[in-house]
C-alpha cells in the first residue's frame, strides 16, 4: 500500500498496521527461498538495471535464524541495492516512500544501536546525489518528527539531525531547519531533568514544576477550546489507574494553558477534574523561552523521580500503559 506524500493521521494509522505485519513477514520469509545462486545473481543484476522503479530487499544469510539477528541484518543492508546516486528516484514517490515507512517500521525489532547506526549510514554523504539526500531528510521529518504521525520517534530523529548537520552535501542555509530541529528534540529529552518553570492559579498562587511533591507528574499542555485536548481530557477522566493513582497521591496532573486569553481558559475551567493542579503559564515563559516544544496541542509528559523525564510528548495510551507496568 502505497502512502500518499501529504498524509491525515488515519491513513498513518493504518499503513502502520499493514506495515508492521509486511516486515513480520519478511523478517521470517527473505532468506527462507531455495533459488539457485545464479538465480539470486540474476534477480541482483536486473535489480541494478531497473533500481528507480522497484524496491529490493537485502538477501537475509541463511545461517541467521534468529529473529533478533535477521531484523539487525536487514537493518544493516536495507538500502544496499539502493543507487541514492541517481536523483530519478525522487521521482517514485510510491517506491521509496513505502521502502522508508518499511524501514522505520522495522526500528521497533532491533536494539536502539543498530537503529542508530543505519540511520547514520544512510545519512552520509558519500555517493548521494543531493536531490535524493533532501527527499530522505523530507522523509525522516515527516514520518520521525511530525506531530500525527504514529511512527514519530525524536530518539531516532536524533542521529538523522546529527548527520544532516555533518554532512557536506549541504551548504549551511540548507541545514538551517534542521539544526532548529535538533535544538527542539534535546530540549526535555527522555532521561532528562524537566526543566522548571512556575505555573499561576486562577486565584493568583503560584507554585512550580519541581516543587511538586507526587512520585509522578503529568504534565499536560493543553488549549481546552481545541478538539484534541477535548479528546484527551475525556481519556485522561476515563482512566481508572490515572484516577486511582491522583486519589492515592501517587501522580499529580498539572494542566497548563500556555496562551494569553485568560478568558478563554476559564470558560473551561470547570471541565477540569478538581484533583488536578489547573493553571496557566502568566507571561507564556514556556513559549517565549522557548522551554518545551509546543508545536502540536495537547503535549503531555510523564515526569518520575526528581522530575526526570519518563515519557516526552506522548499519549494517553502510551502513559496508562507505562503507569500499568510500574
Amino acid at each position: 500500500m502505497f502512502v500518499p506524500k501529504f498524509i491525515q493521521k488515519a491513513t498513518f494509522t493504518t499503513m502502520n498496521r499493514k506495515t508492521y505485519l509486511l516486515l513480520t513477514i519478511v523478517c521470517l520469509c527473505t532468506a527462507c527461498g531455495n533459488k539457485s545462486h545464479k538465480a539470486q545473481a540474476a534477480d541482483i543484476q536486473t535489480t541494478h538495471t531497473d533500481t528507480i522503479s522497484t524496491f529490493t530487499l537485502p538477501s537475509i544469510p541463511a545461517m541467521l535464524t534468529k529473529p533478533e539477528a535477521r531484523a539487525s541484518y536487514l537493518i544493516e543492508h536495507y538500502w544496499e541495492h539502493t543507487n541514492f546516486a541517481d536523483s530519478n528516484y525522487i521521482h517514485h514517490p510510491d517506491m521509496v516512500e513505502q521502502a522508508w515507512v518499511n524501514y522505520i517500521d522495522l526500528m521497533r525489532l532491533v536494539p536502539y544501536p543498530t537503529a542508530k547506526a543505519s540511520l547514520e549510514n544512510t545519512f552520509n554523504d558519500k555517493g548521494k546525489h543531493k536531490k535524493c539526500y533532501l527527499y530522505l531528510m523530507e522523509l525522516a521529518e515527516k514520518y520521525l518528527y511530525d506531530p500525527n504521525s504514529p511512527m514519530r520517534n525524536e530518539e531516532l530523529y536524533i542521529p538523522v539531525l546529527e548527520s544532516i548537520l555533518a554532512t557536506q552535501v549541504l551548504d549551511d542555509m540548507e541545514k538551517t531547519r534542521s539544526k532548529s530541529h535538533l535544538e527542539w528534540v534535546l530540549k526535555n529529552r527522555q532521561g532528562s531533568t524537566a526543566t522548571d518553570f512556575t505555573y499561576t492559579l486562577a486565584s493568583g498562587v503560584q507554585g512550580t514544576l519541581h516543587a511538586l511533591k507526587a512520585p509522578y507528574v503529568l504534565l499536560y499542555i493543553n488549549n481546552p477550546g481545541c478538539h484534541a485536548c477535548h479528546e484527551t481530557l475525556n481519556e485522561l477522566e476515563n482512566s481508572t489507574l490515572i484516577s486511582q493513582m491522583v486519589k492515592d497521591k501517587q501522580l499529580c496532573v498539572l494542566s497548563l494553558y500556555p496562551d494569553e486569553d485568560l478568558t478563554e481558559w476559564k470558560k473551561y475551567l470547570n471541565d477540569f477534574p478538581r484533583e488536578w493542579i489547573n493553571a496557566y503559564d502568566a507571561g507564556q515563559v514556556l513559549t517565549m523561552k522557548k522551554l518545551y516544544d509546543l508545536k502540536a496541542m495537547p503535549t503531555l509528559y510523564l515526569l518520575g523521580k526528581n522530575k526526570v523525564v519518563l515519557l516526552k510528548d506522548t499519549n494517553v495510551t502510551q502513559i496508562i500503559q507505562f503507569l500499568s507496568n510500574l
